[in-house]
């Protein structure tokens, strides 16, 4: 097997790895938002998203190893850096949010507004990060077919998460004032 396939290997590993652990600290803070009596909001279309994430990362290394995908240097080199930004943006909510981040919907909003660090920008940027992430991370190792698949998929998750978070957003009137007039996703669009 080429040093880049245990390479890009490595790196999805490490990928899904870092990912159990955001689980380990979305479920502490999940806890810490039940014991202040915020609830969970029904998501009967979370495991889609779950299943998403972990689709793409195992279906990379697939079609890279029974594809014979190339490794292309400019290719890869653009792409890790794509990854990367979107890494330090998802990370970035992480730290704005604090104690308040999970990865599933919890009616916190009655707590505080967030509009500081990204959410000065955009109303959901973990979001267009994430989404970043699982279409550059395949794309390291030229895995088309699953960016595009995976890419399409998430967003069809997304559309589901937001039909079910932003109505509970809305609800709160400081948060309509303060977030409502900013775009969803991307900074200057629409």
């Amino acid at each position: 097997m080429a040093i880049s396939v245990l390479a890009f290997t490595a790196l999805l590993a490490a990928v899904g790895i870092l990912r159990l652990c955001e689980l380990g600290l979305s479920a502490h803070h999940q806890k810490r938002l039940l014991t202040m009596g915020i609830r969970r909001i029904p998501e009967p279309d979370f495991i889609w998203m779950v299943l998403v994430h972990a689709a793409v990362l195992l279906c990379s290394v697939l079609e890279v190893v029974l594809l014979k995908r190339p490794f292309i240097p400019m290719l890869a080199a653009f792409m890790i850096s794509l990854f990367l930004a979107a890494t330090i943006v998802r990370f970035w909510v992480i730290h704005t949010l604090k104690t308040l981040w999970t990865v599933r919907v919890m009616n916190s909003i009655q707590l505080r507004v967030v509009a500081d660090g990204p959410f000065r920008f955009v109303r959901h940027p973990n979001y267009t990060a994430v989404f970043v992430e699982l279409l550059a991370l395949p794309l390291i190792h030229a895995a088309w077919i699953t960016a595009l698949v995976g890419g399409a998929a998430h967003i069809w998750v997304l559309l589901r998460r937001l039909a079910v978070e932003e109505p509970v957003l809305m609800k709160n009137r400081l948060y309509v004032e303060v977030m409502a007039h900013k775009p969803r996703f991307v900074p200057g669009l629409f």
